[in-house]
């Protein structure tokens, strides 16, 4: 595909502040960072649609917390991009009044981060008693609210593996149609700095979030998928790999308050992910990342297999 018959999609970081304290999040040593202003944000609003952005993707930290979020959307929509999403923990919602402003706003999309398919597992990896229940009470509101948009994410650790086929079951029963299973990046951190403690092998992990793929294609939803995987590790599931998909459909820049990234599709290939010597003569070579640094050093690349 052509580069400007792809969506301009623009990744606008508000700051690092959240109410959870994921275990594996990959901004947990930024959280003193101080939040971007309200100005700042609007200019980069602003700045986004000039450069033509398609879509404005606003995350955190988390972005809901803020007390001037439902103005960024408003400015977002106002200024006429014609998608505006947020990735969250899904917390504020609980509050009625605020899903309500929030879906009075004008967000197109929202993407609930669901770590677990129970308050256990999910609170414990998030390091926040009751963030699980208010998540749930949450989506039941945007449901009340008429609000179908909604995604979620999980993001595949050792503490949450196993219990992807419940995770799924999970998400099947909310209607959650689109869905990423996202093998954890231990390149920044919270999962680099406990990396034994967090990061499963992919050989590991991977049976599990391949079963979890197959559960939501049996119920019918087809835009489940895998991110950060090595394709060698998900033969026959080719079409729900994010990356894939990613690379076909967008053109992707960063905005965050310590950085600027204006190609992050090309960019993790060259900086955060690596195929090796174990890659070469692959028939998938040419498409797959391969995997994280950091799991390169600590792991090394003995579950590469090159497919023939």
């Amino acid at each position: 595909m052509e580069e400007k018959s792809k969506k301009y999609k623009i990744v606008l970081f508000a700051g690092y502040a959240c109410s959870n304290r994921c275990v594996f999040c990959v901004n947990a040593d930024k959280r003193g960072l101080p939040e971007r202003t309200t100005g700042e944000l609007l200019s980069s609003i602003y700045a986004a649609k000039k450069k033509g952005a398609d879509v404005l993707e606003i995350i955190g930290g988390e972005a809901t917390m803020r007390p001037d979020f439902t103005a960024l959307v408003r400015a977002a929509k106002d200024v006429g991009i014609a998608e505006v999403v947020c990735a969250t923990n899904g917390r504020v919602f609980a509050d009625m009044s605020m899903a309500r402003a929030i879906v009075g706003a004008g967000i197109d999309a929202l993407i609930f981060s669901i770590h677990g398919p129970s308050a256990a597992i999910h609170d414990a990896l998030t390091a926040s008693p009751g963030s699980f229940s208010e998540l749930m009470k949450g989506l039941a509101n945007l449901k009340k609210l008429g609000f179908k948009r909604v995604g979620g994410n999980t993001t595949v650790v050792k503490g949450n593996m196993r219990t992807l086929p419940a995770q799924a079951g999970l998400y099947v029963r909310l209607g959650i149609r689109n869905v990423e299973y996202i093998f954890v990046d231990p390149n920044y951190g919270g999962a680099k700095n406990d990396f034994f403690g967090l990061v499963p092998k992919i050989s590991s992990a991977a049976p599990y979030m391949r079963k979890a793929l197959g559960i939501g294609l049996a119920a019918g939803f087809d835009q489940w998928k895998a991110r950060y995987v090595p394709l060698c590790h998900f033969r026959g599931f080719e079409a729900q790999i994010s990356e894939m998909n990613e690379r076909q459909l967008f053109r992707t820049e960063h905005w965050a308050p310590d950085f600027i990234n204006t190609d992050a599709i090309v960019s993790r290939g060259v900086v955060g992910r690596r195929r090796t010597e174990a890659c070469k003569g692959c028939a998938r070579f040419n498409v797959c990342e391969g995997l994280w640094v950091e799991y390169l050093k600590r792991y090394g690349d003995h579950e590469l297999k090159a497919i023939k």
